[in-house]
């Protein structure tokens, strides 16, 4: 560990329940130019946000060392921890280091632990040594070198005027590893952060707006240290739970007090926690109350189907479906009746209803479920928009049929359309329907 001068950070007023701000800078002309995706900065903002460090901006730029320079010196004005990733490589387009080193005025040397390291890594594989890769040892005098045990590129910790800046590969694997296992720890003893604890709880069935009309009360009375933000996404509203304190287990007990009085207000539009997905929780529904499925599919192609084969041992309670996207095909393998078509067209009540009903029969299963709309972006008129679809649940009991208002977007209109069945037939297997 490098000696790190606490009492100085102390002085600068990072103390355990103020923020820790972090930038995160990624390297490289092929981000730039979109050849490759930058998911280090996500993993990495997601993994500072576990021990309460804040990411106030992420940037990007190229291997270009005057770009670098006016990042590096803009960051250190605004965050506390500056972490980049990328341009560590053995050839002439990385110039991150000797950056690096103009940046803090520091001369490049060999680092003796990392020349040992690199030895050894091409010794192992029996792979000859280049001066190339002798000179990824390196680094700025002033750097602390921290151990790559994936790699050949150096990881590095500099500590200027309070403030930490850390670099690292940008090859993920090599970069998780020394964040998750060098870099985190550091950071953690360098500011003293807070115990920072999510809970997420998640509803389908209602809007933002609608689920935050209902929560209000109990939205206004969380206590200060308890946050509550909405993250809605193609139908899905996630609570997201932020409680920040000093004791973990005393923190997750506040949270799931919180929980606890807002659970009763919106239980029946609540399919999961964390983690949990509406499919697999609605697998597990299934396979609890022993029951079976079958898809009637037109304007979701399959999506469904899908949703429902994503999760192991799915077989337990989907028997089958059909893609019955042309009339024909509702006709002669679903066996919607032609003049019902005729009359009503595929996307009806009338048309959705048989499909729901007749898929049930041939599979024999014990619940039916059909999709038919128009997904756009073309063929909608002015009885039946873009957008227009019907949905249809069929067991025992009888049919339940339910017309959606969408919009112009395809893609999005197949994607809530099977979430909205899902969520139907949830609702259904429960006993919870509106």
């Amino acid at each position: 560990m490098p000696y790190i001068d606490k009492q100085y950070a102390f002085e600068l007023k990072h103390n355990a329940m103020n923020t820790t701000f972090a930038e995160i800078i990624t390297i490289g002309d092929e981000i730039l130019y979109g050849q490759i995706t930058d998911t280090n900065s996500q993993w990495i903002s997601a993994e500072l946000d576990k021990i309460g460090v804040k990411t106030i901006r992420k940037s990007s730029v190229g291997d270009d060392k005057q770009q670098i320079l006016n990042i590096l010196q803009e960051a250190s004005q605004r965050a506390d921890v500056i972490l980049m990733t990328g341009g560590l490589g053995p050839t002439k387009d990385d110039i991150t280091k000797k950056t690096l080193a103009e940046f803090f005025n520091a001369e490049m040397v060999i680092n003796e632990t990392a020349l040992k390291q690199i030895e050894k890594f091409f010794e192992e594989r029996e792979i000859p040594m280049l001066e190339t890769n002798r000179q990824q040892a390196a680094i700025p005098s002033n750097a602390t070198y921290i151990t790559n045990r994936e790699g050949t590129a150096p990881g590095m910790w500099f500590e200027q005027n309070g403030k930490i800046f850390i670099s690292m590969p940008g090859v993920p694997r090599e970069m998780k590893v020394l964040m998750e296992e060098q870099m985190i720890p550091r950071i953690q003893e360098f500011f003293h952060t807070p115990v920072i604890f999510h809970r997420m709880i998640k509803v389908f069935g209602k809007g933002e707006s609608q689920i935050a009309d209902m929560i209000k009360d109990w939205e206004d009375s969380l206590p200060e240290n308890i946050k509550l933000a909405y993250l809605p996404n193609y139908g899905h509203v996630r609570l997201r739970l932020t409680g920040v304190g000093q004791d973990e287990e005393t923190l997750k007990q506040q949270v799931f007090a919180e929980e606890a009085k807002v659970t009763p207000i919106i239980q029946k539009y609540i399919y999961g926690y964390d983690q949990d997905t509406l499919e697999e929780n609605l697998g597990k529904l299934l396979v609890e109350h022993n029951k079976t499925v079958s898809t009637a599919e037109s304007c979701t192609g399959g999506y469904l189907a899908h949703l429902f084969t994503k999760v192991p041992g799915s077989s337990r309670y989907l028997l089958g479906g059909i893609v019955a996207y042309s009339n024909e095909i509702k006709m002669n393998r679903l066996g919607v009746k032609e003049e019902t078509l005729k009359a009503h067209g595929a996307v009806s009540e009338e048309t959705i209803r048989e499909m729901a009903e007749n898929v049930r029969k041939k599979f024999g299963t014990d619940i039916g479920v059909a999709s038919s709309g128009v997904a756009g972006p073309g063929g909608g008129s002015k009885e039946k928009p873009v957008g227009t679809v019907w949905i249809a649940y069929a067991d025992e009991n009888g049919t339940y049929s339910r017309k959606l208002m969408l919009t112009p977007n395809r893609q999005l209109n197949i994607t809530v359309t099977a979430n909205v069945i899902l969520d139907l037939i949830r609702k259904k297997v429960s006993g919870i329907m509106d």
